[in-house]
C-alpha cells in the first residue's frame, strides 16, 4: 500500500459541508468524539452514500463485513499475547461490578483505549510496549473480580523486559528475536534468510511475494519451515468468515472484473498460492470503472523486522468522480514525468503501464488502517505487477476533511508556533492545503509507481530499511515535481508559486515539528518519520554551504526556514536519483547508511524544545477513527436499503466488535 501518514489540510471546510448535505441531522455533526494520552478519536461521514444504487449499498456492507472479520488476525500477529490481554481486557469493561469512578479504574480505563487504538500492547505508531497507569495489584484485582486469575497476564501486562517493542529497531541485536510481532517462533534472522534464500529464485521475472502469508518457525528437529495462514490453516476460523462475506459481496459486484477478482481472492484465502495472490491483484488493478472498491488481504511489511509478513488490512471506499479529475490528470501524463524524472534513464521505465488515480471516501476501515489510517495509499505492492500492469492510487478525501475539522476546533495551530514568520504563515493559508494534496497525489499516484529495479535485484535487497526509502523516494518525486511548471500547465497546480507553501511545511516538519510524536530519548523508528528525517537533513545538510535552509533562533526558539526554493529542488532532485540508484541496484550498504545517518538520530535539546512548545498547544499528536455503522433496512421481511449511521461511541464500537467479529 506504501501509505502515507501525515495529516494534511484539505481544500477546505466548505467542501466537505456541501458534500455531506445529505446526512440527516439537525445538529452540527461532531467529529471528535474522544480523546486521551496522546491521541485523538473522530468519526468520518461518508458523502456520496445516498446517491449509490441499493446493490451498491449491498456490495459495500459485505466487503465492510469481511474487512470487519479480519480484526482478529492483525491483533495475533501484534503480538501472540494480544487476544489474551485483550479479552480479559473486554471482560473487565463489560462485567466489572466495583467502583467504576476511582483513579485507578480511570486510569484502567484509558490503557483499554490505548490498546484498542494500537491493536495490541504497543503504541501504533511509536511501537514501544504501552504500560497501565493503574498499579499491577490493582490491575490483578479487577481480574479476579471478573473470574481471571492469571499472575502471568499481569507480568505479561506490567513487566517491561517481555515484548519491549513490536518491531525491534535495535541495531546490534537479532531483530527477529527481539521483536514482538507474532511471525517467527525459534528462529534467529540468518536462519530466516537463510531459508528463504534457497527458495527465492533472483531471475525470476515475476516472482511472488515469498513469506507474504505464513509464520517461520522451527520444529523440534530444528527444520526451519512455513505455516500458511489460510482456511484449514493459521487464522482459518477468521479467514472462513472473511471469504463467506466475500462470496456474498461476489453476489451483488458491480462489473465482471470484480466477481473475477473476488473469486481469486477467495481461493487465494483457501489455498494460501501466492499465485493466486497475484492473479488477483492483477485483476484488482484492472477494475478502474466501478464506484466500489476494497482492499483486503495481507498487505503490508511493515511491522516485519525483515519486510516480509504482511499485516492483515480491509479498506472499502467509494469513488468521488468529481474530485477525481486531478488524479486523473496526473495518471494521464504519467509517461511524461518518468520520462523527465531526475534520475539515471537506466532506473526509469521504458514504458509506464495501467497507472490509475482517484479521490475517494471511506466507508469502512479495518485490521492495519483501523482506528489509524492512511490518507493516501498505492497497490499492489509487487514491483513486477506494477511495472507490468499498473498500480492504482487514492486520496481519501472524507478522512482528510475530517482532520480539517478538527484543527479548526483548536484555536492555537502547529503553523503559528512553529512557522518563522508571517509571510511564511500567509504562504501556508493560501497555498498550504491545495500544495499538501498535491503533493501527496503525486507521492501516491506516480511516486510509487515510477522507477524500476535492474534484471536480478531482489525486491527485499533493502531488508528493514526498505519502507523507509521507498517512503523518502515517493516523497521526493511528489517534492520535485510540486514545483514544476508542468503542474501549472496541466492546471493541477493553480500558481507557480504554490508548491513554496510544500516545500516550508515539509522541511519544517522533517526537521522538527514530527518530533512532538517521539518520546524524549528515544530514537525516530516509524518509516514515515524516517523518510522524512531523512529528506529534511540530508538536504539540510548538503545545502549548508549554500544557505538554502536556515536554521534560526528567536526568543530561545528554534525555526528552519527555507531561503532558495530552486536550489533546495535540485537537492531533492539529486536525492531522489540517489535512492532510486540504491533501490534499483539493491546497494544495501549506501541505503543503510542513508537512513542511520539521517533518519535515526534527533537532537536531544531541539527534541526536549519541540516537545515542550508542542505541549503547550495542548493538541493529540495521533489520530483515529470509529466507523459508521452500515445497517440492512427491512421491510416485509426484505432488505430495501442500507443506512449508514454515525456512531460517537468509541469504546462501544470496540467492544462491539469484539463481540461479532471476534474469532479466535
Amino acid at each position: 500500500m506504501n501509505p502515507i501518514c501525515k495529516m494534511m489540510m484539505t481544500l477546505g471546510a466548505a467542501a466537505l459541508m456541501g458534500a455531506c448535505s445529505e446526512k440527516k441531522a439537525e445538529q452540527p455533526f461532531r467529529y471528535t468524539v474522544d480523546s486521551f494520552a496522546d491521541l485523538k478519536v473522530m468519526r468520518y461521514q461518508v458523502p456520496g452514500w445516498d446517491s449509490l444504487s441499493l446493490k451498491q449499498k449491498e456490495y459495500a456492507y459485505h466487503l465492510s463485513e469481511a474487512a470487519k472479520y479480519g480484526r482478529d488476525i492483525l491483533w495475533d500477529q501484534n503480538c501472540k499475547d494480544n487476544l489474551r490481554v485483550r479479552h480479559a481486557v473486554e471482560n473487565i469493561l463489560e462485567n466489572y461490578k466495583g467502583d467504576r469512578n476511582s483513579t485507578d479504574f480511570e486510569a484502567f480505563t484509558v490503557y483499554a483505549k490505548r490498546l484498542f487504538f494500537s491493536n495490541g500492547m504497543h503504541h501504533h505508531y511509536a511501537e514501544d510496549k504501552i504500560f497501565p497507569a493503574c498499579p499491577a495489584p490493582y490491575f490483578a484485582e479487577l481480574l479476579k473480580a471478573v473470574g481471571i486469575d492469571d499472575a502471568d497476564l499481569v507480568d505479561i501486562i506490567y513487566n517491561p523486559e517481555r515484548y519491549p517493542q513490536r518491531r525491534s529497531t535495535e541495531t546490534s541485536g537479532d531483530i527477529v528475536a527481539l521483536s514482538a510481532v507474532n511471525f517467527y517462533d525459534g528462529v534467529t534472522r540468518d536462519e530466516v534468510e537463510r531459508y528463504y534464500a534457497g527458495i527465492v529464485d533472483p531471475k525470476d521475472p515475476c516472482p511472488v511475494s515469498y513469506g507474504l502469508n505464513t509464520k517461520v518457525v522451527k520444529d523440534e528437529d530444528g527444520v526451519v519451515r512455513e505455516l500458511p495462514w489460510k482456511v484449514g490453516g493459521i487464522y482459518s476460523p477468521a479467514l472462513e468468515k472473511i471469504c463467506d462475506e466475500l462470496l456474498k459481496a461476489r453476489e451483488v459486484a458491480e462489473n465482471d472484473i470484480q466477481v473475477r477478482a473476488l473469486g481469486l481472492l477467495v481461493e487465494y484465502y483457501r489455498t494460501g498460492d501466492l499465485r493466486k495472490w497475484d492473479e488477483f491483484n492483477i485483476e484488482w488493478v484492472k477494475d478502474t470503472l466501478g464506484t466500489v472498491d476494497f482492499i483486503n488481504g495481507f498487505v503490508e511489511d511493515y511491522n516485519d523486522p525483515l519486510g516480509r509478513k504482511g499485516a492483515w488490512e480491509g479498506y472499502v471506499n467509494i469513488k468521488d468522480f468529481e474530485a477525481s479529475r486531478r488524479t486523473e490528470t496526473l495518471s494521464a501524463n504519467a509517461q511524461w514525468f518518468e520520462d523527465h524524472s531526475p534520475v539515471d534513464p537506466r532506473f526509469r521505465k521504458a514504458t509506464v503501464k495501467g497507472v490509475s488515480a482517484k479521490v475517494i471516501n471511506a466507508v469502512c476501515l479495518a485490521g492495519d488502517s483501523y482506528p489509524s489510517t492512511p490518507i493516501g495509499i498505492n497497490l499492489p505492492n509487487a514491483d513486477w505487477i506494477r511495472k507490468d500492469h499498473g498500480s492504482k492510487s487514492v486520496t481519501i478525501a472524507n478522512i482528510t476533511h475530517t482532520y480539517d475539522y478538527y484543527a479548526q476546533e483548536f484555536p492555537k495551530s502547529v503553523l503559528s508556533e512553529f512557522a518563522w514568520d508571517e509571510a511564511e504563515v500567509a504562504r501556508s493559508k493560501q497555498w498550504g492545503t491545495v500544495a499538501d494534496e498535491i503533493h501527496t497525489d503525486l507521492h501516491e499516484c506516480l511516486g510509487h509507481g515510477s522507477g524500476q529495479l535492474l534484471p536480478g535485484v531482489s525486491t527485499t535487497a533493502m531488508g528493514e530499511y526498505a519502507s523507509a526509502l521507498e517512503e523518502a523516494r515517493a516523497d521526493l518525486f511528489g517534492l520535485y515535481y510540486t514545483a514544476d511548471p508542468k503542474m501549472v500547465e496541466l492546471g493541477i497546480m493553480p500558481d507557480p508559486e504554490a508548491y513554496k507553501a510544500e516545500y516550508d511545511s515539509y522541511i519544517r516538519n522533517g526537521l522538527m515539528v514530527q518530533f512532538n510524536r517521539v518520546e524524549l530519548g528515544r530514537p525516530n523508528t516509524e518509516a514515515h518519520m524516517q523518510n522524512r528525517k531523512l529528506v529534511a537533513e540530508w538536504c539540510y545538510e548538503k545545502g549548508a554551504a549554500d544557505n538554502v535552509i536556515e536554521k534560526k533562533v528567536r526568543d530561545g526558539k528554534t525555526y528552519f526556514v527555507v531561503n532558495d526554493y530552486v536550489k533546495l529542488r535540485g537537492l531533492f532532485a539529486e536525492l531522489l536519483a540517489e535512492i532510486q540508484r540504491i533501490k534499483s541496484e539493491g546497494d544495501y550498504a549506501a541505503g543503510k547508511n542513508l537512513i542511520e545517518t539521517y533518519a535515526v538520530h534527533i537532537d536531544p535539546a531541539l527534541h526536549k524544545e519541540v516537545k515542550e512548545r508542542y505541549d503547550a498547544l495542548g493538541l493529540k499528536p495521533y489520530g483515529g477513527f470509529i466507523n459508521p455503522d452500515i445497517r440492512p433496512v427491512e421491510k416485509g421481511g426484505k432488505v430495501v436499503d442500507y443506512e449508514v449511521v454515525y456512531t460517537d461511541d468509541y469504546l462501544g464500537q470496540m467492544l462491539e466488535y469484539g463481540r461479532k467479529y471476534g474469532t479466535l
